[in-house]
């Protein structure tokens, strides 16, 4: 179906950072097929993984134990807030599953009346209907009216406007800590933190969307770790399986007590083929030193993009983001300077507000960034 405007070229195969496309040509990914190959391409681990469990088991269904998935529930559990995982297939069905969680909370705790959620200006929460509604971007609603109802939308990083939405029927308060397809905008550790002091004084659950600033992507394994501070629900996917198709819900106890037997469920999500490859990229995310490897790295790429926008500012403007999640602001169609970079050697991802996403690998190093800001000035020198 024509869903998609797609290159003109495919990608056959990839290696590391870097991918090989059908007319011959090697690019440095730093789209990741939109932040999902978080171990780059051909991770001989990842590989190995899936290679021997494919030999032994696809799927057998929920309706019967499937030990890979305690195996990568306690990894999660152990590293983060959360009490127990639902594993499912993307991030859209995450995002889905925890506003399902929100409602089914206040009802099975006597106020089935709070089933409203307070979202945000500029957010992306996936594509079905109810996700789309939580989104509200009306490029994406158009033509699948009546809208969803059941969501509030504020301000992004306003705490008045937040406040003054809360009303009786108001469940829960659901971001992104850096919002992605709005254009690269990070929410300060300051309004993460007041959003769940809010969030207690009134009642309401605090959920975070981390699909794609979750599973190292901003240099901790999720986002809201940077605050300091312990939602009650999250949902994450993307570059939770490097690749391979896996979402989760990590939820506190509270919350996952209430999805009862029969109450959510899925086929796919969460299956053995799944849970070989996550619970490899959760060992090497969570070794000693990924992490800050990530911070350090996405430190200098940010340094390197700041120093070509500030050479070329009728061209590039403010850089945003945190570890390997950065976005620029662009002073030209933002369209142009994507085409521009691809032509370079380089794969970026759009953003809102006319921005460019840089979303690598999280393996990359020095001499990637440097091809990568190399490629950026060049490309900026041309449009400029």
């Amino acid at each position: 179906m024509p869903t998609y405007s797609r290159a003109e070229f495919a990608i056959e195969r990839g290696e590391g950072a870097y991918v090989f496309t059908s007319d011959g040509r090697r690019l440095l990914d730093f789209g990741s097929g939109i932040a999902v190959s978080s171990l780059g391409h051909a991770h001989p681990r990842l590989v190995k993984a899936l290679q021997d469990q494919a030999a032994k088991l696809w799927h057998s269904s929920n309706l019967y134990q499937i030990p890979g998935q305690k195996r990568v529930a306690d990894m999660l559990v152990e590293n983060s807030f959360a009490d127990s995982v639902f594993f499912c297939n993307s991030g859209a069905e995450a995002n889905e599953g925890v506003l399902k969680a929100i409602r089914k909370f206040h009802s099975t705790n006597g106020h089935p009346e709070k089933w409203r959620v307070i979202v945000m200006e500029g957010a992306f929460h996936g594509r079905t209907l109810a996700t789309l509604a939580a989104g509200g971007q009306q490029k994406h609603l158009a033509g699948f009216g009546p809208v969803v109802d059941g969501f509030d939308r504020v301000p992004f990083e306003n705490m008045n406007a937040l406040r003054d939405a809360i009303g009786p029927e108001t469940a829960a308060i659901h971001l992104e800590p850096i919002q992605g397809e709005g254009g690269i905008r990070p929410a300060s550790v300051e309004y993460m933190k007041a959003l769940r002091a809010t969030a207690d004084e009134f009642g309401i659950l605090l959920t975070f969307d981390e699909v794609q600033t979750g599973v190292g992507r901003t240099g901790k394994l999720f986002a809201h770790q940077w605050a300091g501070i312990e939602p009650d629900a999250i949902a994450v996917a993307k570059g939770l399986a490097g690749g391979f198709p896996v979402g989760a819900i990590l939820a506190k106890e509270k919350v996952a007590a209430c999805l009862t037997a029969g109450s959510h469920g899925t086929t796919f999500g969460g299956n053995p083929l799944a849970m070989a490859v996550t619970a490899e990229v959760l060992e090497i995310i969570l070794a000693d030193g990924f992490l800050d490897h990530v911070q350090k790295i996405g430190a200098e790429l940010k340094a390197g993009l700041e120093d070509a926008a500030a050479e070329f500012p009728k061209v590039l403007g403010a850089v945003n983001g945190k570890g390997l999640m950065l976005g620029v602001k662009c002073h030209v169609p933002n369209g142009d300077v994507a085409a521009k970079l691809q032509e370079g050697g380089l794969l970026t991802v759009g953003a809102g507000d006319n921005n460019i996403r840089f979303i690598p690998p999280l393996i990359i190093d020095k001499s990637h960034v440097d091809e990568a800001v190399g490629i950026v000035r060049r490309a900026a020198a041309e449009l400029a």
